[in-house]
């Protein structure tokens, strides 16, 4: 985005504007004009001001019932996609690449009404995936998450990887190990 001649004054709106966008009430606000999330009526409800929870709700409608009458599931894993990811750049800081390695959905029941879930990234998952980073070699996280009805029976259960790794100029001058290494939160 080029608002100005000067590139000094362009980093700046830049950078700023990255910082307005990182605070946990505008993301939120974002993320409920998000266009997929509109369409299919997922509402984030709410984000942690330590990005350690974000609870996200979506009720059953005509834009996201499938030919059953129950929750499109392409809808219910579209609730589930963004969060772990962003949550974890967000605990992790600067110094790490954070991707999205795999993801699965496990429909347990249809999803007949309002559903919700809660994602959570502890302070025990940060501390271990910082660990096994800090050698600079790759690490793959997983997450694990339920879409529930509002009575707390389980729609369907998410399962994320996360790709972790230091970034270059953090890593250690030597890494003698390139494989990865595995821990299921």
């Amino acid at each position: 985005m080029k608002l100005f001649n000067k590139p000094a004054v362009n980093t700046v709106i830049q950078k700023t504007l990255k910082q307005l966008l990182l605070k946990p009430a505008v993301l939120k606000q974002v993320f409920n004009l998000y266009s997929p999330f509109r369409g299919a009526g997922v509402k984030v409800r709410q984000i942690a001001s330590d990005y350690s929870e974000v609870f996200v709700e979506m009720p059953l409608t005509r834009r996201n019932r499938n030919f059953v009458g129950t929750q499109f599931g392409g809808s219910l894993y579209s609730m589930a996609d963004p969060f772990f990811m962003i949550m974890l750049m967000q605990r992790l800081g600067s110094r790490y690449l954070v991707w999205d390695q795999a993801a699965s959905i496990r429909f347990v029941a249809p999803g007949k009404g309002r559903v919700s879930a809660r994602f959570k990234v502890g302070e025990e998952d940060i501390q271990n995936i910082a660990a096994q980073a800090a050698s600079g070699n790759k690490v793959l996280y997983t997450f694990n998450a339920q879409i529930c009805h509002d009575d707390g029976s389980v729609v369907a259960e998410v399962s994320k990887v996360l790709y972790v790794r230091l970034k270059p100029e953090f890593r250690p001058a030597t890494v003698a190990n390139p494989s990865a290494q595995e821990v299921v939160a």
